[in-house]
């Protein structure tokens, strides 16, 4: 039996059946079929950054995945799915290849990034995603998705979708060769870099601050920094229709007054997005709210949930459901979560949409 914690960032999770490790892709294909043949019980578990794992562990088999390699042909780098994604943003940002730096300091491996459609700082992969090479365990056959049959949307993807069907293999990424970065979107970044909105700047100086953003927000990964045993982000910003939004408006009038602007991004398809951690401290729940000693809010990010050291999962879901409760109470929005859920069960027997 080998405990899930310490393979996640939370460092929660009970006990695998059984865990074993894939070193190459040959050998991550053949194990999961192998325990799909058996019809055993089966999680793919690579950086552990974005899962959390129910203190009853998995009643099967865990592939821990620890591929590596990087192979480039002009600007197009095939990545491993188990390569870290940090370092290979690194990479990018040291041979002066733009698309992902503002995608610096997340934690985790390549692999998870096109089924989270992973973003940040006005980034996302599915900017630079040209294909992903899978597993198919419907028909246990490797083949190569384009983005467009990724499905990619706002933390989203074909894969996240459809849990289970697919294993990713290899991702593909096409970047830019340049000095500067892609054109700066975030509002938080270009005020830091001291640049307009659309403008670029230099590689090194945009990972330079977007790190430092992020570990102020306790989103890097850090031993010394308690706030960062955490998923990341726990909820995803909602995204709402006009009808939707309006109501919300209404709602944050009639209870903290006709003043209040509800922060709004407008989306493609016409809808508006919105700031779940707005939302969650308007509803009362400040920064470190929960139990110093088990699980709580970070005390420098309202998205970030995180095991103060004697945490359980069962403890953290039930904080979760504290403040996306106190949410919809407060304004009538669901918050849904953004890590992937093992042996746990985001709806209950009240109503969750």
């Amino acid at each position: 039996m080998s405990r899930l914690a310490d393979l996640t960032t939370l460092k929660l999770g009970g006990s695998a059946r059984r865990l074993v490790a894939a070193t190459t892709e040959d050998a991550l294909v053949d194990l999961v079929r192998d325990a799909d043949a058996a019809g055993e019980p089966l999680l793919v578990l690579a950086g552990g950054s974005n899962v959390v794992v129910a203190d009853e562990g998995f009643p099967g088999t865990v592939v821990h995945v620890l591929t590596s390699g990087v192979e480039r042909e002009g600007d197009t780098l095939t990545v491993q799915a188990g390569e870290p994604w940090d370092p290979f943003v690194e990479r990018c940002v040291r041979d002066r290849l733009a698309g992902v730096e503002c995608l610096s300091g997340i934690p985790g491996s390549v692999g998870a990034t096109p089924i989270q459609n992973v973003g940040a700082y006005g980034q996302e992969v599915s900017d630079t995603v040209v294909a992903v090479r899978v597993l198919d365990r419907t028909t246990q056959v490797v083949e190569t998705l384009s983005p467009e049959d990724c499905g990619f949307a706002y933390r989203s993807s074909v894969f996240k979708r459809t849990p289970g069907r697919w294993v990713v293999l290899a991702v593909a990424f096409a970047l830019e060769p340049s000095e500067v970065s892609a054109p700066i979107r975030y509002a938080e970044l270009a005020r830091t870099l001291g640049v307009e909105g659309g403008e670029r700047a230099p590689l090194d100086e945009v990972r330079e601050a977007v790190v430092t953003l992020r570990r102020r927000k306790g989103m890097v990964v850090d031993p010394e920094d308690p706030d960062s045993v955490s998923a990341g982000s726990f909820f995803t910003n909602p995204i709402l229709d006009a009808d939707a939004f309006a109501r919300l408006e209404a709602r944050v009038a009639e209870r903290l007054g006709p003043d209040q602007q509800v922060p709004r991004w407008a989306e493609p398809d016409g809808r508006a997005k919105t700031s779940a951690a707005w939302l969650i401290e308007r509803a009362g729940f400040t920064k470190g709210h929960g139990d110093a000693a088990t699980v709580a809010i970070s005390t420098k990010h309202t998205l970030a949930l995180t095991n103060r050291g004697a945490g359980s999962s069962a403890q953290l879901v039930a904080l979760a459901r504290e403040i996306a409760d106190g949410v919809r109470d407060a304004f009538g929005v669901d918050l849904h979560p953004e890590p992937v859920f093992v042996g746990h069960e985001w709806a209950d027997d009240r109503h969750r949409s």
